[in-house]
């Protein structure tokens, strides 16, 4: 279903550039750009724990009312940076939306609960966990949750194919793409060559014993 759920951030202005952001990020502030149709791009900085707070709720699929002054936008998060080592949010690129024009966005995909493979034992590997979408900013939905029902084997899957989208809303990722597959466990697989393994070795003492005994 689409989201109705207003999501909004005051930022502000940047003059700092290049180098110099980094003592921006010291004084808890992230900063950012906002892209606008072709127009020039809006240098702007934001306190950190709001960004943080917007990008985790928001990702790259809920649009985001910004306010910078008396100018207002809304857009889509298009990228952020984290620092790798400490894991914190250095900078935010936002795309400036129309909301009269579809847009593109990542939207992620959830398995259901209780799948019947995972309770037989055997292994569900979750390959794709975002899919790519457009639609209108209004038309935009949150997450899209996969029913697993059908899960229950060892080479069922589900695939994008397998995603029913709400009306205004187009998939764009390809459709054979698989988004989640029944496999046995390491485990199994031990077990199972373990057997094999057993079973080529009584085989070849059978054989063994066979020749030996044309020998006498």
């Amino acid at each position: 279903m689409p989201t109705q759920e207003l999501i909004s951030l005051e930022l502000e202005k940047r003059e700092i550039l290049g180098k110099s952001v980094k003592n921006l990020r010291k004084q808890g502030i992230v900063p950012a750009v906002i892209h606008d149709h072709g127009k020039a791009s809006n240098i702007v900085m934001g306190k950190y724990v709001d960004m943080l707070k917007v990008y985790r709720h928001a990702g790259k699929h809920h649009p985001v009312e910004l306010t910078i002054g008396k100018e207002k936008y809304t857009a889509l998060i298009k990228f952020a940076e984290f620092d790798p080592k400490h894991n914190q949010l250095n900078h935010i690129v936002f795309n400036a939306v129309n909301a009269n024009q579809t847009v593109e966005a990542e939207v992620p995909v959830h398995l259901s609960q209780d799948i019947p493979a995972v309770k037989a034992g055997l292994l569900v590997i979750h390959q794709l966990d975002h899919i790519l979408i457009e639609a209108l900013p209004s038309k935009l939905i949150d997450e899209f949750i996969v029913d697993c029902d059908s899960l229950v084997e060892i080479g069922d899957k589900k695939t994008v194919a397998d995603l029913i989208a709400p009306d205004g809303v187009t998939i764009i990722t390809e459709p054979e793409h698989t988004i989640a597959i029944v496999e046995e466990t390491k485990a199994q697989l031990s077990e199972e060559s373990e057997e094999a393994e057993a079973e080529t070795e009584t085989d070849d003492a059978k054989e063994e014993s066979k020749t030996e005994g044309s020998e006498k």
